[in-house]
């Protein structure tokens, strides 16, 4: 569509509501599962099934439009401008994590401790209580048992140099995509990919010790909850975002993206920054204050 003004509307598509129809039986499926039923795990699986032909269905129609031309500037403005919402609307998500985190430290605590305008004080709890962050004996009898808090220089500490490294990585990438250099847009790419994945084995590591070796766990009082809460649905931001990468990559060995026609190659980019500029946050005010 060569007219600037014009705007490409798609055609009807059943993909919405295959996807539709594959969350509602996974979520079944879930909820199934948790009651001990034996049908649950089968409906999950296809629930499962279904949503991955969904992606591939509906994303392989997109990327077929997007290289047919079919797309124009308008077109392309009204996706930056869907990106840049969705990022916003991400960035409003871990916000309010962070601030039930901010709010537990800042004021529970101390209120709970006697501190403050607070009617809740420590004379209202067990004997012994204490006012500290984290406070790792949780709770009378140490219920749940007592646990040890993550410490912030070992694999948060590398993980923190590996998703820099992965931002550093994919500029690198995007400026040789502008640069027609594809070979280190391959390669660029290629190392933001893999170092994705390690960041997620490290976390998966990190988990593993957590549980085996300090005792912390969502049953570890409010700093158990907001620890695997955060670093948790982090975690699935990156692998979502290593995954798109991953696509990316595949799109680029193809040959599918010029030095003035690459907003997939964009909008991936932008999200795997907001996922390292998070962790910041995370490495910050979760492991290191």
């Amino acid at each position: 569509m060569s007219d600037s003004t014009l705007y490409y509307i798609p055609e009807p598509s059943h993909w919405p509501i295959v996807g539709s129809v594959g969350l509602f039986t996974t979520l079944i499926g879930a909820a199934l599962m948790m009651l001990d039923s034996a049908i649950g795990s089968w409906l999950l699986a296809a629930g499962i099934l279904i949503v991955v032909l969904m992606m591939f269905g509906w994303f392989g129609t997109v990327i077929g439009e997007s290289e047919s031309e079919t797309y124009n500037a308008q077109v392309d403005l009204s996706f930056r401008w869907g990106m840049f919402w969705f990022i916003f609307s991400e960035v409003m998500f871990f916000a309010a994590f962070f601030g039930a985190l901010y709010y537990a430290r800042q004021y529970s605590l101390p209120w709970l401790g006697g501190e403050g305008p607070g009617i809740l004080t420590n004379s209202y709890l067990w004997q012994g209580y204490e006012a500290l962050w984290p406070y790792t004996a949780n709770g009378p009898g140490e219920v749940g048992g007592a646990f040890t808090h993550m410490g912030a220089w070992g694999l948060p500490a590398i993980n923190t140099l590996i998703l820099l490294t992965s931002g550093g990585t994919v500029t690198w990438a995007h400026h040789a995509l502008k640069a027609g250099h594809r070979g280190q847009l391959i390669a660029g790419l290629f190392l933001t990919v893999a170092l994705g994945f390690l960041f997620i084995a490290l976390q998966a590591l990190e988990y593993m010790h957590a549980f085996t070796e300090l005792n912390l766990n969502l049953g570890s009082g409010i700093y158990g909850s907001t620890f695997f809460m955060l670093t948790g649905f982090h975690g699935l931001h990156v692998t979502i975002g290593a995954i798109i990468l991953t696509v990316v990559l595949f799109r680029c060995i193809s040959g599918h993206f010029t030095p003035n026609r690459h907003f997939a190659f964009e909008a991936a980019a932008w999200y795997w920054h907001f996922v390292d500029v998070v962790w910041l946050g995370l490495f910050v005010f979760v492991y290191w204050l």
